[in-house]
C-alpha cells in the first residue's frame, strides 16, 4: 500500500532559532485597566478642554500642596506618560508650569445629604410630639422638637458617590491657579449641576470585569461547585458597584484590588451554599432520610476521629531448637 507524502511546514535548511514565534495573548494587565477606569471616569466630569484638561499629571490632596516639589513631580510624571505613549523623550525641566493638570481631591462642590434618623429617635420625637398635644399653653418654650434629638445623628454629611470626587487645576504664567474640570458635574463650571448620573462605564472595562470572573472561576479550587455561575454573577454585581471606585494616588495595581473583591464575592457565595446545605442536611436527618454525601462522609471520618487510631499488636513465639544430641 502507498503511503501519502506530506510537505513538512518545517523548513530543513532553517534553523529552531530562525523560526517565528507565536505572537503573545495579551490577558489584562494594569495599565489597561488604569487607562479604561480614567476613560470612565471622565464620563461623569466636565472639563473645558476635553483634549488637555482631562489628562492629570498628579494628585494632591489640597491645593496648598501645589510646590516646587510637587510641580517638579508632575514634570516627569508628564514626560513619561509622553514617551509610553508617543515614543518621544522629554527633557522634564522644560515642560512649562502652565501645560501641567493638577487633580485635587476635594468634596466642596458636592451638596450636602441629611443622615436617616434611627427608629428609636422616631420613636421619642412622636412620644413627645403625643405629649406636647395635651398642653393648653399653645405658645410653648420648645420651638422645635429637632433640639430633643441628638445633634450628631441629624447632622448633614455628603452624598455618597461611586467614587471619589476631584477637581482639575492649572497655573497660568502669573502663577496663578484656576479650575479646568470637575467631576459629578453637569454642564460648564459657572452655571452648571451636581450630577452623579449622567456618566457610564466604558465597554471595554466591562468585558475586562468578565473576563476577570471567567478566568478566576476556572481556577482548581473554583470549578468544581455546582454554584459556580452565581459566584460569577455575584463577582460581576461587586465589580459593577465598586469598579469606579478605585483610587489612582494610593494605588497603581487595580488588578490586584479587583481580584480581591472577587475572592470575597466567591467566598461569600461559598458561605451561604454551605449554611444552607447543612439545613437542609439537618431536616433530611430528623425526618429519618439520608443527608447528602457530604454530610455521610464527615460523618465517617469524624467517628473514625473519636474512634482513635487501631493500634495492632503482633507476638511472635520462639519455636524450640532441637539439637541432634537429644534426638539420638
Amino acid at each position: 500500500m502507498a503511503t501519502k507524502r506530506t510537505k513538512s511546514t518545517l523548513d530543513p535548511t532553517q534553523s529552531i532559532s530562525d523560526t517565528p514565534i507565536a505572537p503573545k495573548v495579551n490577558y489584562l494587565n494594569n495599565r489597561d485597566i488604569l487607562k479604561e477606569i480614567h476613560a470612565s471616569k471622565n464620563t461623569y466630569c466636565y472639563y473645558k478642554n476635553p483634549k488637555t484638561d482631562s489628562q492629570y499629571d498628579i494628585i494632591l490632596p489640597s491645593l496648598e500642596k501645589i510646590n516646587q516639589r510637587t510641580i517638579a513631580e508632575a514634570r516627569r510624571n508628564r514626560a513619561d506618560r509622553i514617551k509610553r505613549a508617543e515614543g518621544i523623550v522629554l527633557d522634564p525641566i522644560k515642560i512649562p508650569n502652565t501645560d501641567l493638570v493638577f487633580r485635587i481631591s476635594c468634596w466642596d462642590h458636592i451638596p450636602m445629604a441629611e443622615k436617616k434618623i434611627p427608629k428609636s429617635e422616631q420613636k421619642k420625637k412622636q412620644k413627645l410630639e403625643d405629649l406636647l398635644e395635651f398642653v393648653e399653653d399653645e405658645q410653648s418654650d420648645i420651638e422645635s422638637l429637632d433640639d430633643l434629638v441628638d445633634p450628631e445623628l441629624i447632622n448633614p454629611v455628603r452624598q455618597r458617590l461611586n467614587f471619589p470626587p476631584f477637581e482639575h487645576w492649572r497655573i497660568d504664567e502669573n502663577k496663578e491657579k484656576y479650575s479646568v474640570g470637575r467631576s459629578h458635574w453637569k454642564g460648564d463650571l459657572e452655571t452648571g449641576s451636581f450630577s452623579k448620573d449622567h456618566g457610564n462605564m466604558t465597554r471595554k472595562l466591562a468585558h475586562m470585569f468578565m473576563k476577570l470572573c471567567e478566568r478566576y472561576a476556572t481556577r482548581s479550587n473554583w470549578r468544581g461547585y455546582t454554584y459556580n455561575e452565581e459566584m460569577r454573577g455575584q463577582a460581576l454585581l461587586q465589580l459593577s458597584q465598586i469598579g469606579l471606585q478605585f483610587d489612582e494616588a494610593k494605588s497603581q495595581n487595580p488588578f490586584a484590588y479587583y481580584t480581591a473583591a472577587i475572592t470575597n464575592s466567591f467566598t461569600r457565595i461559598l458561605n451561604l451554599e454551605k449554611k444552607s446545605q447543612n439545613i437542609r442536611d439537618d431536616i433530611l436527618e430528623i425526618n429519618g432520610l439520608s443527608p447528602s454525601w457530604t454530610r455521610q462522609n464527615l460523618s465517617k471520618s469524624t467517628m473514625a476521629q473519636l474512634s482513635g487510631p487501631v493500634t495492632i499488636t503482633r507476638y511472635e513465639i520462639e519455636k524450640p531448637t532441637v539439637s541432634l544430641e537429644e534426638t539420638e
